[in-house]
């Protein structure tokens, strides 16, 4: 009877914590067939003697930006076409002479599985002429269905961060490393991170803020071309600069506003971290 009821708790136990089927008797490693894919993908040799296609010409800077481990899981290796994606997301964004053009091009580019599957392209909110421009990692539902970046709950923890230091929507800049929704809120792959980062990459140069700052790891990464996480990062200063940008701009990392609130505790290194970020806003003032 004691074994009965035992079973009995531990079945209860695995439904309330969202497991309700079996599927083999032993658990499946996934990080172990994902790399053996990876492994078994990079090893196979090519399946046509045709030349292979030419390298995208990407924007100065791009290429480290947007660099990626060599062998990355199936579900993100680029898509045959995705070199031509990035090709023409690099030509329309040098091409944009403001934000506003900027934005054009992107209503009208349809070279991002994202844009067909979200409600709104989601690029900006703020002042294009702020100090500081903080990024990102890519729009929620609640982004999504309002066209601004950081308008659900964790948006409104980043305006009570803002507000410490003396900063608003008015005098800050921010945006994302991709425009649109992933469905289910899903972390973007590296071909949407790479397709949108010509356009992200115009956008600081035509906003050109005195400090930038990236919200979470991806943005981190994709931006500042950092493998290390945020706790690592955090504190100390890059250099972000393309040939367009008239200086370098100093560039630092911060934990995403959503990770804040599922860990309460790293607020208090948030906290030195915005202190941190309003001193080198007046040093850059000076």
């Amino acid at each position: 009877m004691g074994e009965t009821l035992a079973g009995r708790r531990l079945l209860q136990w695995y439904l309330e914590a969202g497991v309700d089927e079996t599927i083999q008797d032993e658990a499946v490693d996934r990080y172990a067939v994902a790399e053996e894919k990876a492994r078994v993908a990079v090893a196979a040799p090519p399946v046509s003697s045709a030349a292979p296609e030419t390298a995208a010409p990407r924007t100065p800077g791009f290429a480290d930006a947007a660099r990626a481990p060599a062998a990355i899981p199936s579900r993100e290796r680029p898509t045959p076409g995705g070199d031509e994606a990035v090709r023409s997301a690099v030509a329309l964004a040098q091409d944009a002479g403001s934000v506003a053009a900027l934005r054009d091009a992107l209503l009208g580019f349809d070279s991002c599985a994202l844009a067909k599957t979200a409600t709104n392209l989601v690029l900006y909110d703020g002042n294009p002429k702020a100090a500081v421009m903080f990024v990102g990692e890519a729009p929620g539902a609640e982004e999504d269905r309002q066209g601004l970046p950081f308008v659900g709950a964790s948006g409104k923890l980043l305006d009570r961060m803002l507000a410490s230091i003396g900063l608003d929507r008015t005098r800050a800049f921010i945006s994302n490393t991709v425009f649109w929704r992933p469905p289910g809120n899903r972390t973007p792959t590296t071909q949407e991170m790479a397709i949108c980062m010509p356009f992200l990459e115009r956008l600081i140069e035509l906003v050109g803020p005195r400090v930038l700052v990236t919200l979470g790891g991806p943005a981190a990464k994709s931006v500042l071309a950092e493998s290390a996480g945020v706790s690592k990062l955090r504190g100390r200063w890059f250099s972000y600069s393309t040939p367009r940008l008239s200086r370098p701009i100093p560039a630092t990392a911060m934990y995403h506003p959503a990770y804040l609130l599922r860990s309460p505790a790293q607020k208090r290194d948030a906290w030195r971290d915005l202190l941190a970020l309003r001193k080198r806003l007046e040093t850059e003032a000076e």
